[in-house]
């Protein structure tokens, strides 16, 4: 099970929690389910710019040629072997997304491809930051409302 909300958010190398929320989503380029919402991401970063970070379990070359191949849009950070990161928020599967407040206390987690938390992760972090709620995935968009990584 991952990370419980109410927990502080372990530090994550090139991730500053102190500059406001933020979500994380782990990922990794073999994962069907993390190419299948890859593209929302795209959405998501543009709705809350800056404040959606990818935490890759690949290394640079794939990540990038994940980010091109599936129109993954937000800046991530790596998480190489051994995981520090996917192993310090016990992330079992992918995709995870993570929301941290600005207080840096995890705030929301969703392990698996969920419409309804990550359209809630998203709404909660729009309204941290000041700017308009919107919807990551809705019924009829072609998307199955729940998919485990």
């Amino acid at each position: 099970m991952p990370i419980e909300p109410g927990t502080r958010a372990p530090h994550i190398e090139g991730v500053a929690f102190g500059d406001g929320p933020v979500a994380l989503l782990f990922y990794k380029d073999s994962c069907p389910v993390c190419q299948m919402t890859a593209p929302l991401s795209a959405a998501f970063a543009a709705a809350v710019p800056g404040r959606l970070v990818g935490v890759s379990q690949d290394d640079a070359g794939r990540t990038a040629r994940f980010a091109e191949r599936h129109g993954f849009a937000a800046a991530s950070v790596i998480d190489a072997p051994p995981y520090p990161a996917s192993d310090a928020y016990d992330v079992e599967s992918v995709p995870t997304l993570v929301l941290v407040g600005a207080d840096g206390v995890v705030a929301d987690v969703s392990g698996a491809w969920d419409r309804g938390a990550w359209n809630r992760i998203a709404a909660s972090l729009a309204t941290a930051v000041g700017v308009p709620a919107f919807t990551v995935s809705e019924e009829g968009d072609g998307l199955p409302a729940f998919r485990p990584g």
